[in-house]
């Protein structure tokens, strides 16, 4: 059995069910997905048919195919909905991965003469490429569409030394999937920034709300802007540059500080093993930025020799960054802390520094 109020079943179901969505005469009742915020609050995100196919027509229009899709994400969420809705739009019923033994079958299996396309998560796109196999079938896709949390540089670049084309997706539900591709729009879609520097979108692809949660609805629907949680930068050329969660940017000395992406420049260094970067409350400052680092080789010295120092580090920030982003202060680990459930103790790294 399968079911649109919300999204739910078997992949063949879903696919069926979404086929007669797809083709009812008049506009049907909007569909329903399933998802919850970082907090873990459940929410019911209701999807009309014209943002479906607006987003569809537009993901077309910008890689320059219409064609089979693969379906390699669960049928229920939203990046799997659109998988289903691309494919039929072009007239083909998507390959289901579930009907198959692995990639590489399924990729076989795909309908010979059109552009085969696929949407994929970074851990995914990760282990196919540690497959010889997997990386010849990927090599036959047109696309690629890579999204669902932060992409490694060192991935992109992998794919693309194997022939793969990759086109990074950034959206969510209420965006009915992904709605900026390599950090640009798709046709229709408006962004803007807002003065805490979180991301704002408008567009035909917007969803109508939350079923059942008129208040959230009105906290995020504003004039028609859906006000995301991601806070980004415009970069000159106008592309999107996503900084990580707003919860995630550290004000110090009037500057926003993306936090995230800070961590993840120095974890390129090559004299380190693992970083963490968080603020702390500074008289000066108002907030600190502070850089936990995992030598490699340890606290005592790098695999190439004496640990990183604080300038070496914050000179390694600025040559990507604004040098306001750079760590003012860098403490050296053997290990970061960790939570029973395999996250970072935040509170033990402030707990070196504070009081």
């Amino acid at each position: 059995m399968s079911s649109l109020r919300p999204v739910a079943g078997p992949p063949a179901s879903v696919v069926e069910a979404l086929a007669a969505w797809l083709e009812a005469p008049a506009e049907p009742e909007p569909l329903i997905v399933e998802t919850s915020g970082s907090t873990g609050r459940p929410k019911r995100v209701v999807l009309s048919r014209r943002a479906v196919r607006a987003s569809g027509e537009a993901t077309a229009e910008v890689l320059g195919a219409r064609g089979q899709w693969l379906l390699a994400l669960p049928a229920t969420y939203v990046a799997g909905v659109q998988v289903v809705a691309r494919s039929l739009a072009a007239g083909h019923r998507p390959v289901l991965l579930d009907d198959h033994p692995g990639f590489v079958e399924a990729a076989a299996a795909m309908t010979p003469g059109v552009p085969h396309l696929v949407s994929l998560v970074p851990t995914q796109l990760f282990r196919l490429l540690d497959d010889p196999a997997a990386t010849a079938a990927l090599q036959r896709f047109h696309t690629v569409l890579l999204g669902g949390g932060p992409i490694d540089p060192g991935l992109r670049v992998r794919a693309g030394a194997a022939g793969v084309r990759v086109v990074a997706t950034y959206g969510s539900a209420e965006t009915a999937g992904g709605c900026v591709y390599d950090g640009w729009p798709l046709p229709g879609v408006r962004l803007r920034l807002e003065d805490d520097g979180r991301v704002a979108i408008a567009g035909p692809t917007l969803f109508d709300g939350y079923d059942g949660d008129p208040a959230l609805t009105a906290e995020v629907l504003v004039d028609g802007w859906f006000r995301t949680s991601d806070a980004g930068r415009l970069l000159p050329d106008g592309r999107l540059e996503l900084l990580g969660r707003v919860d995630d940017l550290v004000v110090s000395g009037g500057v926003n500080v993306p936090t995230p992406v800070v961590a993840r420049r120095l974890r390129a260094h090559p004299g380190v093993a693992a970083a963490e970067v968080l603020g702390v409350e500074d008289p000066e400052w108002g907030r600190r930025v502070v850089a936990w680092v995992v030598p490699a080789g340890g606290a005592g010295a790098s695999a190439g020799g004496p640990a990183p120092d604080l300038e070496g580090l914050r000179d390694w920030v600025a040559a990507e960054h604004p040098r306001a982003w750079a760590p003012r202060q860098v403490v050296l680990l053997d290990a970061v802390p960790l939570l029973p459930n395999g996250k970072t103790d935040r509170l033990a790294l402030r707990g070196m520094v504070e009081g």
